[in-house]
């Protein structure tokens, strides 16, 4: 468990420092708002991705760090005198009205939270090997370790190790990300074979990934790191150091390398922990662009790893409770408090504010009046169903539809079987053990569907349609021209076929007049060179999360005397595309090409 003193080791001049106390923010440790960094701030690169832009505004709204004191001290008071957190939920029927200390976490309250946060723990530790992710591994508590050469060595790697996957994990299912992070760390099992790597080896590891400039800032990051004469491959334990010194590290990221690596009480959070920590807490509130909501969240989840982590002195005590605590709430947001989430399932109901109101909304309540100045300022109005036509409420059980008959047809004739004189048939008697557990069911159900309204459902943009030309041009010794993309934005520093978009819908309605449009870009590209058109190939769609592209792909060929044309300094003559770093749509075009040829 827990080591029982803070250790500071200076081998040959490098420092790896454990549990010093965390720098105050403020009146106040607890922590609202995020770091200078956008937190992962990469881009958007590939396939089913986010804009650029896109991505670092909606990090920037999530994760937000004014650091000022306003604001601070109603969200650190709230936190205060935990003792005094309220179990009773509120009606959902008469609006939710409820004062802002209800969202007094009861995973803080005296008499049960201890039992509460024990369950959570307990439940990911049955479950945490279950989806088998090779960088949950067993933490390194520096009381065990023989000397502290060896020690500052396996922290080195670890926090290699998680930092990978914690990049590798944004935007992507663990499924895919497993092999992922096996190949990588086959390839470069430290942080200075990372950075010691070639550029275009990292880009090809990372293929598929999406986000690829990931990739690249997380190569650049690692030479940082190596080449740093205080951190020399280890990455600080401080949050702050790590946002401050490593490019692309925010706050989430940098919690989890603090917690799991180095067992400082530092929050986690990220989406699914947004999600959870709102249903746990009531709050009927955007998780995405409210502030107030987000820095709420983000205090409320520092006051509990603060709760979880050992409280005896001295403070700089360290152990593995944060890392597991902030992995059981993500583990919980990503299996069971999901979208759709499964309550029967989850170990902690019994803390969960929205479970208690939808178990409870059918049990008369007393009238609870409060002041207006009491009231919740976070939450908006509980949005009800309409009657039209639409879904039941959540809370309302289902019942079954009631059969229509059709009064145009006349009674049905009696067969004469019915006149048998066959003895009466025993009523079927309904056995109260299936009774109860369907009643159980439906109220789950019911439950579940009222759990789904948290948090705040926002609508989201419509998606951009664009189209473009992509020219496949083939030189007589088979190799292919290629260009870079832009080193920011979708799909950055990747390779391509040189490409085209088409501004408006009359630029690309016929073959005819994008085959033209074709000719007039390669123009364009060789200058007086007239590469032979061998016609359109077809057309691929790919779907990016903000945008709808259509490539449509025209095959060229350079004669004998066009082998020498410029090409620009972007560009280059290419004869294994097959091994080029490329989108994976821009792969798709590719294999038309391979066809035709």
């Amino acid at each position: 468990m827990a080591g029982k003193r803070s250790m500071t080791m200076r081998p040959s001049s490098r420092n790896v420092s454990l549990g010093q106390p965390r720098k105050p923010n403020g009146p106040s440790s607890a922590r609202l708002g995020t770091s200078r960094h956008s937190d992962d701030s990469f881009g958007s690169d590939d396939d089913s991705q986010p804009s650029d832009n896109e991505l670092r505004s909606a990090k920037r709204r999530k994760f937000s760090n004014p650091r000022s004191k306003k604001g601070n001290g109603t969200c650190i008071s709230i936190f205060q005198n935990c003792g005094t957190v309220s179990p009773e939920p509120c009606c959902p029927a008469s609006g939710r009205q409820h004062s802002l200390s209800y969202h007094k976490p009861l995973f803080l309250c005296d008499s049960q939270g201890f039992e509460h946060r024990q369950a959570l723990l307990t439940w990911f530790d049955s479950v945490s090997t279950t989806r088998a992710m090779p960088w949950r591994k067993p933490w390194i508590n520096p009381s065990t370790q023989p000397n502290a050469s060896q020690l500052r060595t396996s922290l080195e790697r670890r926090a290699y190790e998680v930092w990978i996957s914690e990049i590798m994990l944004q935007q992507t299912r663990v499924a895919v990300v497993i092999d992922y992070w096996n190949r990588w760390m086959d390839k470069w099992p430290t942080i200075q074979d990372l950075a010691a790597a070639d550029p275009e080896d990292v880009l090809a590891a990372w293929r598929g990934l999406g986000y690829y400039s990931r990739a690249t800032r997380i190569h650049e990051a690692s030479k940082l790191v190596v080449e740093d004469p205080t951190m020399q491959g280890l990455l600080p334990s401080d949050t702050h150091e790590l946002e401050a010194k490593v490019p692309g590290v925010g706050r989430y990221t940098a919690g989890a390398i603090s917690a799991i690596v180095f067992g400082r009480a530092t929050p986690m959070v990220d989406g699914n922990v947004l999600r959870v920590l709102s249903r746990q807490l009531g709050i009927y509130g955007n998780i995405k662009t409210d502030k107030k909501v987000i820095d709420f969240i983000w205090a409320a989840a520092d006051a509990l790893v603060q709760a979880v982590a050992p409280l005896r002195p001295p403070k700089t005590h360290v152990s593995d409770r944060p890392g597991r605590w902030g992995q059981a709430l993500m583990e919980l947001g990503s299996t069971v408090c999901t979208p759709k989430p499964n309550c029967s399932q989850c170990p902690v109901t019994g803390s969960c504010r929205v479970y208690n109101e939808a178990k409870h909304t059918e049990q008369k309540k007393a009238n609870v009046t409060h002041d207006i100045e009491d009231l919740c300022t976070l939450c908006e109005p509980l949005e009800e169903e309409a009657d039209n036509g639409s879904e039941p409420t959540a809370l309302q059980e289902s019942k079954p539809n009631s059969r229509k008959t059709d009064k145009s047809k006349g009674p049905k004739q009696m067969t004469l079987a019915a006149f048998s004189f066959t003895g009466a048939k025993p009523a079927k008697q309904s056995d109260p053990k299936k009774q109860d557990a369907s009643k159980n069911d439906a109220q789950q159900e019911a439950i579940s569907n009222y759990a789904r309204k948290f948090p705040l459902k926002t609508a989201k943009k419509p998606v951009r349609e664009e189209e473009t030309i992509v020219c496949a041009i083939r030189r007589p010794d088979g190799s292919y021209l290629i260009h870079r993309r832009p080193d920011k934005g979708l799909l950055a520093g990747l390779w391509e076929f040189p490409s085209k978009t088409l501004s408006s819908k009359d630029d690309y309605g016929t073959v005819k007049h994008r085959t033209t449009l074709a000719k007039a870009h390669m123009k364009t590209l060789l200058g007086s060179e007239s590469p032979k058109h061998m016609g359109e190939l077809g057309s691929v769609p790919w779907l990016f999360s903000h945008l709808k592209l259509t490539m449509h792909v025209h095959l060229f060929r350079l004669g004998e005397n066009g082998t020498e044309c410029g090409i620009g300094d972007r560009a280059r003559w290419s004869d294994n595309v097959e091994g080029e770093s490329m989108g994976t749509g821009m792969r798709k075009c590719w294999s038309l090409v391979k066809d035709a040829e």
